[in-house]
């Protein structure tokens, strides 16, 4: 039953009168109602980012109001730019957001198999089975699911360089271009390597990503330290330090006045003079802390005015300025220094260390810091032929990242192409047989959901959808390796064939869709307040009608 413009009432009357508990703008929907319409709103966020499943999945092109485009597969991406106003849609978003945080891969899938779980869930709902009990035959596939993975998993030493790099391969196809996707994979598998500490890999904090448009795909690489895209302020001052001592500044340095009124009193030009001169003096001196410490490299995150540029200089202190906030954080870590907001009170303790800081060109804004005691931080550095490349190469490695990250920390993973899918949704069918009730009837619309993904996979690569999926179905009993290859348009060997995923991905990918369902089946009721326009103001009582004087 959906309401606008009504009130729910109390049982009962007082007095003939109903009493109102709530607004009576507010828009009610209940019952059955509601759920369909939470189901409905699920399906249509799975649907819009479906087609980009998969290696050969089509692309999305989104524009903003200010026109900038972006061109991607990335489903994380593509729901993260677009205005989603319903709120059982936001919280499928919510879906893709988990997923990328926690595998940072496999987001479309976690929201395909959402919407599939809540279309399968209104089947049943047609068919009389309360919410409830779909709610706990839901809970009992999930259990079952990650456990079929995690025996089906198969186990890989951090030594293993071929899988790692075919892990990346796998995630980067279809983000990016294919005939480079193995390049991009072995830099992607370097770049992970490189930072190890103590078995964690830092990808967030200790990979610095750049982009360069212009060159070849193939010219990205991996450099041992980090690239940061300024340049130093004043020519005369060495283009290379060595032994470099660093000092981080999160504060302008600049000559200011005061910012409270006063007035001064100067009885002659010489003393407007002196005056302005000794101020001078007064920066200098703060200026010489910095000096004090030993440092002779200075990053600031905000301004350097000229006046303090050409002291440093004479100095022999390296200068850059207005640096973002993730260069300085990263900074930090590598090299040790510590961020000051206070420029008297710098220490020498505050500074960090680095064996090299250089402009490598005079023409270029590229600094880059090496050798670095207290951390390995790494930049890749992207290079292809246009902006566009360069940034759906970028998405292409967050992800890629991630999922080598996954598999060195979870030592596990299983094939793709839809052939994970398919034993779950096999086994769950097994499972099925042996639960009582009407928990059995959820059990096995989980498992037509797990289908979901291999169908979506044929489909938008061209392939009879039905066929595909039947093929796979009858291999899976044979070869439990069995998916999709989407280039020969067969069922084969998903391992043989180097296309694999980390079991975090697929593990996480069904936790998160089923505990969104679960969210949606539970709830029967939705109050949602109207957005209401500002009251209108009689001319008469405008603000400018008033005499304030």
């Amino acid at each position: 039953m959906a309401q606008q413009g009504m009130s729910i009432q109390m049982a009962g009357q007082y007095g003939g009168q109903p009493v109102y508990i709530i607004n009576p703008t507010t828009e009610h929907t209940q019952g059955k109602d509601a759920l369909s319409m939470n189901i409905n709103a699920a399906k249509a966020v799975a649907k819009l980012v479906r087609s980009t499943l998969g290696p050969k999945g089509m692309d999305k092109m989104l524009v903003n109001i200010l026109g900038d485009i972006v061109l991607t597969n990335d489903g994380a991406t593509i729901l993260k730019e677009m205005e989603i106003e319903h709120p059982t849609a936001k919280m499928i978003v919510e879906v893709a957001k988990t997923q990328e945080d926690i595998a940072g891969d496999g987001t479309t899938s976690a929201v395909v198999l959402a919407g599939s779980l809540m279309d399968k869930a209104g089947d049943l709902l047609e068919k009389g089975i309360h919410p409830i009990v779909i709610f706990k035959g839901y809970n009992l596939a999930t259990e079952k699911a990650i456990e079929i993975l995690e025996n089906f998993a198969i186990k890989v030493d951090k030594d293993d360089r071929k899988t790692l790099e075919k892990i990346a391969e796998t995630s980067i196809t279809g983000k990016a271009p294919e005939a480079s996707s193995d390049h991009l994979a072995k830099v992607c598998v370097d770049a992970v390597l490189a930072i190890e500490e103590n078995g964690k890999y830092n990808i967030d904090e200790k990979i610095v990503i750049r982009k360069e448009a212009g060159g070849k795909i193939t010219d990205t690489e991996v450099i041992q330290g980090i690239y940061i895209n300024k340049y130093r302020l004043h020519p005369d001052t060495p283009a290379k330090v060595e032994g470099a001592k660093i000092a981080l500044l999160d504060m302008p340095i600049e000559f200011a006045k005061t910012n409270t009124k006063s007035k001064i009193q100067l009885g002659s030009v010489e003393e407007m003079f002196a005056f302005r001169d000794q101020e001078m003096i007064n920066f200098h001196k703060m200026l010489d802390t910095v000096i004090a410490t030993g440092a002779n490299v200075v990053f600031s995150s905000k301004n350097i005015d000229d006046n303090a540029v050409h002291y440093l200089m004479r100095h022999n202190i390296f200068t850059c300025r207005r640096l973002k906030d993730e260069d300085m954080a990263v900074l930090s870590l590598a090299t040790g220094a510590k961020l000051v907001r206070n420029m008297k009170e710098i220490t020498a303790d505050d500074l960090g260390s680095a064996e090299v800081v250089e402009q490598e060109s005079e023409y270029e804004e590229k600094t880059l810091i090496t050798g670095f005691k207290k951390s390995n931080s790494v930049t890749i550095l992207i290079k292809a032929g246009s902006e566009h490349l360069t940034d759906n190469i970028e998405r292409a490695f967050d992800d890629a990242l991630n999922v080598v990250k996954s598999v060195l920390e979870d030592k596990a993973i299983v094939p793709g192409g839809g052939a994970s899918e398919m034993q779950v949704a096999q086994g769950l069918r097994s499972y099925a047989s042996t639960i009582e009730g009407r928990e059995q009837l959820a059990i096995h619309a989980f498992a037509d959901a797990m289908e979901e993904i291999p169908k979506a996979i044929a489909e938008n690569a061209g392939l009879d959808k039905i066929n595909m999926l039947l093929q796979l179905r009858a291999e899976s009993g044979k070869n439990k390796n069995s998916g999709i290859n989407v280039y020969s348009g067969k069922v084969e060997d998903m391992i043989k064939n180097n296309v694999i995923d980390p079991l975090r991905v697929k593990t996480q990918a069904i936790k998160s869709a089923s505990e969104v369902s679960a969210m949606i089946l539970r709830v029967d009721d939705m109050l949602r307040a109207q957005e209401r326009d500002m009251q209108d103001v009689n001319p008469a009582h405008n603000v400018h009608n008033y005499n304030m004087g």
